[in-house]
C-alpha cells in the first residue's frame, strides 16, 4: 500500500518543479525588460530610489530562493530514485522546514548559558515560493509603473519641451520664463525619480506656453507655421503608405508558409482620414483649431510608421530565418556525405526531421530550429566518436 505522505511529497514535488520552470521564465522575462535595465542604468533619487533599492533586494531574494528551491529539488529528486527510499528524509525535505532563509548571530549579552550563538530561520519550499510570490510582486510594480511613467509623460514633456523652444525663437517673455523653470524641474524629476513625478506641473507648463503663445502670435505667424508643419504630416502620410505597402507584402510573401499568429499585423484606423479633416479645417481658416490636432494626430502617425515597419521587419525575419535554417540543414548534410555518414541509421531520421519541419507549411520555426540544432549535435557528436577510434 502506497504511503500517503510519500504520495503528498511526490505531488507537491512535482508542482514545486513546474514552478521552478515557470519562476525561471519569468525572472529572465523580469532581467531583460527595458524597464528594469533603465532603471538599473540610471542615478535615480527620492522615492523611486527607495523603491528601486527595494525591487533590487527582492530581486536578489528571488534569485537566491530559486537557487534553494532547484538544489532542494535536485535532493528530493535523488532521495526518489534511490533503490531504497528513505520516505521520512524525502518528505521532510519537499514538505516540511528544509530551506534555511536566514541566519542570525544572538549577541552575548542575549544569550541565556544554553542559548545558541546562531539563529537560523526555516522554511518549506511551498513557505518559500509563498515569500518569493510577494517578492516578484514588489520587483514588477516598481518597474512596470516607473516604466509606465517614463512612457506616458516623456513624450508630453518633449512636446512641450518642443512648443517652448518655438515659442522661444520667436519672442521671449515672462511667462515663458516661468514656463522653463517648471518643465525643466519636472524633466529632471522625471528622469531621475518617475514615482514622484507630478503631472500637474507638466500641465501648468503646457498652459504657461499656451498663454504665452496667445498674447505673441499673430494670426499670420501661427498660419505659416501650421502650414508648414501640414506639410509635414502630408510627407509622413505618404511614408505611412510606402511602409503599409512593405508591410502588405512582407505579410503576404509569409502568409501560409507559417502559422498565422506569428505573423504581424498592424490594424487601426487609416491617418489620411483624420489628416483631411485638418486640412479642411485648414481650408476653413480654423487655425487655432488645428494646432492640438495635429500635435495628436502627428503622434499617432508616427508610432503607426514605426509599427508597420517593425512588422515588415518581423514577417520578413521569418522568411529570412527559414532559409537561414535551410542553409545550414544542406551544410550539416553535405559534411555528413563528406564523412561517409550520409545513410547512417540514427543520423538520417534526424535530417528528415529537420527538412520536413523546414519545408511543410506553415513552418514552426521553433520546431525547426530545435530540428537542425538536434541533427547538428548528432551529428557533431558521430564525428567525434568516430574521430576517437
Amino acid at each position: 500500500m502506497t504511503d500517503p505522505a510519500l504520495t503528498r511529497a511526490d505531488t507537491e514535488l512535482e508542482r514545486l518543479e513546474n514552478a521552478l520552470t515557470a519562476m525561471a521564465a519569468n525572472l529572465v522575462e523580469l532581467d531583460e525588460n527595458p524597464d528594469r535595465k533603465e532603471l538599473g542604468a540610471t542615478a535615480l533619487t527620492g522615492r523611486t530610489a527607495t523603491a528601486w533599492a527595494d525591487a533590487e533586494d527582492a530581486l536578489a531574494r528571488l534569485w537566491q530562493g530559486h537557487r534553494q528551491l532547484g538544489e532542494v529539488i535536485a535532493q528530493a529528486r535523488a532521495l526518489r530514485g534511490q533503490r531504497r527510499v528513505d520516505a521520512q528524509a524525502y518528505t521532510r525535505l519537499v514538505l516540511g522546514g528544509s530551506i534555511t532563509l536566514s541566519t542570525s548571530t544572538v549577541p552575548l549579552a542575549q544569550r541565556g548559558l544554553l542559548g545558541a550563538g546562531q539563529v537560523s530561520t526555516v522554511c518549506s519550499p511551498a513557505d518559500l515560493l509563498a515569500v518569493m510570490e510577494s517578492a516578484f510582486a514588489t520587483a514588477v510594480d516598481v518597474v512596470a509603473t516607473a516604466g509606465e511613467r517614463w512612457r506616458t509623460l516623456l513624450p508630453g514633456a518633449a512636446d512641450a519641451a518642443a512648443a517652448l523652444a518655438h515659442a522661444r525663437a520667436l519672442s521671449g517673455s515672462a511667462l515663458l520664463d516661468d514656463a522653463d523653470r517648471l518643465l525643466t524641474a519636472f524633466t529632471g524629476a522625471l528622469a531621475s525619480d518617475p514615482l514622484s513625478a507630478d503631472p500637474s506641473v507638466l500641465a501648468r507648463a503646457r498652459e504657461l506656453i499656451a498663454r504665452a503663445d496667445a498674447e505673441r502670435t499673430s494670426a499670420s505667424e501661427l498660419r505659416a507655421w501650421l502650414e508648414q508643419r501640414l506639410r509635414d504630416a502630408r510627407q509622413l502620410c505618404a511614408e505611412i503608405e510606402t511602409a503599409a505597402r512593405a508591410a502588405d507584402a512582407a505579410r503576404s510573401a509569409a502568409a501560409g508558409r507559417f502559422p498565422e499568429h506569428t505573423l504581424s499585423r498592424v490594424r487601426g484606423e487609416d491617418p489620411r482620414t483624420e489628416l483631411a479633416g485638418i486640412d479642411a479645417l485648414a481650408a476653413a481658416g480654423q487655425w487655432p483649431l488645428i494646432a492640438p490636432r495635429l500635435t495628436t494626430w502627428n503622434r499617432r502617425a508616427t508610432e503607426r510608421l514605426t509599427a508597420l515597419r517593425a512588422a515588415a521587419a518581423h514577417n520578413a525575419g521569418l522568411l529570412a530565418e527559414r532559409n537561414e535554417l535551410r542553409g545550414r540543414l544542406d551544410a550539416y548534410r553535405a559534411k555528413a556525405l563528406r564523412r561517409g555518414l550520409g545513410e547512417d541509421g540514427t543520423l538520417t531520421p534526424l535530417a528528415d526531421a529537420a527538412r520536413t519541419a523546414l519545408y511543410q507549411a506553415p513552418c514552426d520555426l521553433n520546431a525547426a530550429r530545435a530540428a537542425v540544432g538536434a541533427y547538428q549535435e548528432a551529428l557533431s557528436t558521430t564525428i567525434a566518436a568516430r574521430d576517437a577510434r
